[in-house]
């Protein structure tokens, strides 16, 4: 396998990265991620102006990219800057639309790129604890049309998205695989009720009330029944895409760890001369290569034709992230010392961010479970 980055892959890592440094300081983006709207319609254009927002997407669907390495390239870069701003939304909604959709909903791929429409991903409910089949909100056929009823939950960015993929159940058992359907719901549908809040790691967040939603025929996103495997596509974009936030979010840890060391005194010399704390950094570095290996793996096997494969690969990686991003956040506190608990510092708002990314798209409990319930299930088809 060739770990290095294309020509392309690396102007674009650079530029982004050139950017953020430039425009998205820390003060920046406390300011933004506080503020009323949870993120910069303005620095979001401006993404979509750099080429960033294209790049999570393939020439064919009007991007110039697509592949694993670029969504881990894009997102890395946004980890490390601690961006708040929808790109997850976008290139989760834009790949099932581009899995699943007809020609004239992939029309709406071309505003998701330019950054004119804020797209945002609704599968999760209150008490599905990460169940990717647990789907209580229903849907039912009204004339030629659809009736939505239920809720979703933290919804990032709901408040101000333009446009919700919505699961919902049109038949079966409310764990059931098959029955799922997935539809495209415009923010300003009738009976559609936003109710957002502050999200702990930055941003916001909303909970979506769906009291008879009333939907066309052109709402419902592929085949009626058979939305689980454009689910799992989409989650698998936005895991890969959440290890490599990670992933950048741990490297500036670790800088700023680092730093600490080389310049804190205690008892009049250099606390990164202190054995003990060389031998807890070093361990934390190979970690963090561990993790950095994980990554590499899943955007390598996101675009391969296996499915168990495919996301096997994926739940690892989230499985390391989550482990790793942990005891990044404890270690690099801890070398700190008290100073590491202030505010002021960024160093606890990339501990606090590498927590909830754990609690995104299922905790590392949840992907270890399900990577050894698809290895079974490879053992099984090998057996047959």
């Amino acid at each position: 396998m060739n770990f290095e980055h294309t020509e392309d892959r690396r102007m674009l890592a650079d530029s982004l990265n050139r950017f953020i440094s430039e425009q998205y300081a820390f003060d920046a983006r406390d300011r933004i991620a506080k503020s009323q709207h949870g993120f910069s319609k303005e620095i979001f254009q401006q993404f979509a102006e750099l080429g960033v927002i294209g790049a999570l997407f393939s020439e064919a669907d009007g991007g110039f990219g697509g592949g694993g390495f670029d969504i881990a390239v894009v997102f890395e870069a946004l980890g490390r800057g601690l961006v708040v701003e929808p790109l997850l939304g976008a290139v989760m909604v834009g790949e099932a639309l581009s899995a699943a959709g007809t020609d004239a909903q992939k029309e709406k791929l071309a505003d998701i790129i330019n950054g004119v429409t804020v797209a945002a991903f609704a599968h999760d409910e209150a008490d599905t604890h990460y169940e990717r089949t647990r789907v209580a909100t229903k849907a039912e056929r009204s004339g030629d049309g659809w009736v939505l009823h239920g809720a979703k939950a933290v919804v990032p960015q709901g408040e101000q998205a333009d446009l919700f993929l919505v699961s919902a159940r049109t038949s079966g058992n409310v764990d059931d695989e098959a029955g799922i359907s997935l539809f495209l719901v415009p923010a300003k549908t009738a009976g559609l009720t936003v109710r957002g809040c502050p999200a702990i790691d930055g941003g916001r967040v909303a909970e979506l009330s769906f009291d008879g939603v009333k939907l066309g025929a052109d709402a419902l996103l592929g085949a009626e029944g058979q939305g689980h495997a454009t689910l799992e596509r989409a989650i698998g974009r936005g895991v890969l895409a959440l290890c490599a936030e990670a992933l950048g979010a741990m490297e500036a840890a670790k800088a700023a760890t680092l730093d600490y060391l080389r310049t804190r005194k205690q008892f009049g010399t250099l606390i990164g001369s202190f054995q003990a704390l060389q031998h807890r950094m070093a361990d934390l570095l190979l970690e963090i290569e561990q993790a950095r290996s994980a990554v590499i793996n899943a955007a390598a096997a996101i675009d391969t034709g296996d499915r168990v494969t495919r996301e096997r690969a994926l739940s690892a990686a989230k499985f390391s992230i989550g482990r790793i991003g942990a005891l990044v956040a404890q270690e690099s506190i801890q070398m700190h010392g008290g100073i590491g608990m202030t505010w002021e510092l960024p160093l606890p708002h990339y501990a606090k961010r590498l927590v909830m990314i754990d609690h995104q798209l299922g905790d590392e409990d949840h992907h270890l479970q399900r990577y050894i319930a698809l290895g079974k299930e490879s053992g099984k088809e090998v057996a047959a």
